[in-house]
């Protein structure tokens, strides 16, 4: 596996620092080589102190402190280039002049440096051996031997190409090599760090669909159950107080509310199958863990929640039965319907259903016998309800019906969902007014 630059922070591997060495294998590598080289220097100081008439030991210092030069290489490459270019006549430091040209041409020395570096090493590598190449040429005893005139420029050209050309050229290539590297290593960091933030924002997508999930069953559980159980209450109230003096309306009161109990328990069970349908089609592999729970298992839920309540979900035909449900628990409702039907999408009369269901409810749990108007009208591409109560009825005892307040927050949601516009609030009589107005083909729908 690579490292990247924020792993090696990390894991401490730039933690120790050597002067300006960052690993302590460069700093044995650069000591060995600047032992070397001054060797080399020391040895070849005996000679030029010969042939410059100096004493062997000055030269041998001389060298010695030459070629001890190279260990700097990595934190002064210019410096390092320059002494060896100084020392090239007096014919010592070759091997500092091809590792400082090689650190040169693989440092961050910007290129026109390094190119005017190279070319002085060049001429002076040039200079020097064509002087002893001919020199050479010239003591040579063997009479035989006669090279021509393009015999000491030819060597000398390709000696100092030598000399100077392969290291130019294998440091520029490491240069560029290291360069690669180090923006690879940063892409690869930021890389990472976009997807931490991918992830993260996975997550609270998740968890937003999630908690979006649960409200629309919250909403979804508040509407079918509070209708029914409001009715269920209130025939069950009426039968207590007739039990005993109508015993054939307590019958039929009885059987009304069965039939609502068994209604309430039917539409539980199919929403409570559509999620373990959801449930069960996103469990087809096991999370690695807590954090990683598919968004694609929240919306398969929520697609098949959404499709079952399109295909199976209450519809504006429905509406007459619903009133007539009020009317039979002792409501007095006027329903009407204005305009020509038109044909709306199955979350539309789904949504005006719950609406108006909700509305009744309301009306059940804070009017009792209080009188109600549902109405419905079609206005082209729009489709508006409107569900108003009367002042309450003292005469009629209240059921006692429990309030969780979300009634109104739940049909609000619903309408606007939609993109539709819901109103409500108390009339002038004293009743209480609800009102939707919902597209008949929403956005996306």
């Amino acid at each position: 596996m690579t490292v990247t630059g924020a792993d090696q922070d990390a894991t401490g591997m730039t933690a120790r620092r050597f002067w300006w060495w960052d690993r302590r294998r460069s700093v044995v590598l650069d000591v060995g080589l600047a032992l070397v080289s001054a060797l080399e220097c020391a040895v070849e100081g005996v000679r030029f102190a010969g042939n410059a008439g100096l004493p062997v030991p000055l030269g041998v210092v001389f060298g010695l402190v030459a070629g001890s030069v190279l260990v700097v290489r990595r934190r002064w490459p210019i410096a390092v280039v320059l002494v060896s270019i100084a020392v090239t006549p007096a014919e010592m430091a070759f091997l500092m002049g091809i590792v400082s040209l090689y650190t040169l041409a693989a440092s961050e020395v910007p290129r026109r440096i390094t190119v005017v570096l190279a070319g002085m090493s060049l001429a002076g590598t040039l200079i020097v051996t064509f002087v002893r190449t001919q020199q050479d040429v010239a003591n040579a005893t063997d009479g035989d031997f006669r090279p021509g005139p393009w015999y000491v420029p030819l060597v000398s050209l390709f000696l100092s190409l030598g000399l100077t050309g392969p290291p130019v050229l294998y440091g520029l290539y490491i240069g560029a090599r290291r360069r690669l590297m180090e923006s690879l290593r940063e892409r690869a960091d930021s890389l990472e760090r976009e997807l931490s933030l991918l992830a993260d924002r996975a997550e609270e997508r998740a968890e937003w669909a999630r908690t979006e999930e649960r409200t629309r069953i919250a909403r979804e559980m508040h509407d079918v159950v509070a209708h029914r159980v409001s009715l269920m209450v209130v025939h069950a109230a009426a039968l207590q107080a007739v039990a005993l003096k109508d015993p054939a309306k307590a019958v039929k009161n009885a059987a009304l509310v069965g039939d609502m109990g068994r209604q309430a328990l039917t539409e539980l069970r199919e929403m409570l199958g559509v999620l373990r349908s959801g449930d069960a089609g996103g469990s087809g592999a096991r999370p690695m863990a807590s954090a990683a729970v598919p968004l694609a298992a929240v919306g398969a839920a929520a697609a098949a929640a959404a499709a079952a309540e399109a295909e199976d979900g209450p519809c504006l035909a429905d509406l007459e039965a619903l009133v007539g449900q009020s009317r039979q628990a002792g409501m007095v409702v006027e329903f009407s319907v204005e305009g020509d039907p038109v044909a709306c999408g199955p979350l539309v009369e789904q949504t005006a259903y719950r609406v108006v269901q909700e509305a009744l409810t309301n009306v059940h749990k804070h009017a009792a016998g209080a009188k109600t108007w549902v109405r419905l009208a079609h206005r082209g591409s729009e489709v508006a309800m409107q569900v108003e109560n009367g002042p309450s009825d003292g005469g009629t005892a209240d059921a006692g019906l429990p309030s969780g307040g979300n009634g109104l927050v739940g049909m609000r949601e619903r309408v606007t969902a939609l993109g539709g516009v819901f109103v409500s609030g108390p009339t002038d009589a004293g009743g209480f007014r609800v009102s939707a107005v919902l597209p008949a083909r929403p956005r996306g729908g």
